[in-house]
């Protein structure tokens, strides 16, 4: 008798057999870059194995399951990239002798992606007021008025933001 995790792999190795290469070409296809889709690919699969209680073989339609995460992914990969480029943009227009060494630069980056991948999983008003109050430095009050909600929402929010980088930042 197999065990629950030996039947979730082996399901998952029949759902990369069967539609790793449509995942791939569909992804080449949007991203125009054969590295970037073959890194969401493999993603898309390395989230379908790790999922917790997923049964593959209860999902109907598995190229629209996989759709979706390779989609979740994409949005998280183009978020990233556009971080990048604002740093980098930023950094090209310091003069010469406060420009960050590479290596900082990496750092930063490194950091920027580590920040994003936290508050990548907040709804998105969430992380708005984290970052209008972590970053802008506003107050809760300026936060709620700023979106229009209440300051106790607001409180919830924060209250969200901070379990969630207390959750990925934990070893």
């Amino acid at each position: 008798m197999s065990s629950p995790s030996t039947t979730h792999a082996q399901a998952t190795q029949a759902l990369y057999l069967q539609h790793h290469g449509w995942l791939l070409a569909r992804l080449r296809r949007k991203l125009g870059c054969a590295w970037d889709a073959a890194d969401l690919a493999q993603s898309t699969f390395v989230r379908v194995l790790t999922a917790t209680g997923q049964r593959l073989d209860e999902v109907a339609e598995p190229r629209a399951y996989l759709t979706t995460i390779a989609r979740n992914l994409l949005i998280n990969h183009v978020r990233r990239q556009a971080l990048e480029r604002a740093w980098l943009d930023a950094v090209a227009h310091l003069p010469a002798p406060l420009a960050p060494s590479p290596e900082e630069q990496l750092l930063v980056l490194e950091a920027l992606r580590e920040i994003d991948a936290m508050l990548g999983g907040l709804p998105p008003r969430a992380r708005e007021a984290f970052l209008l109050a972590q970053l802008d430095g506003l107050t809760y009050a300026q936060v709620a008025a700023r979106l229009g909600v209440t300051e106790r929402t607001v409180k919830r929010y924060m209250a969200a933001a901070f379990a969630q980088c207390i959750l990925l930042a934990a070893p």
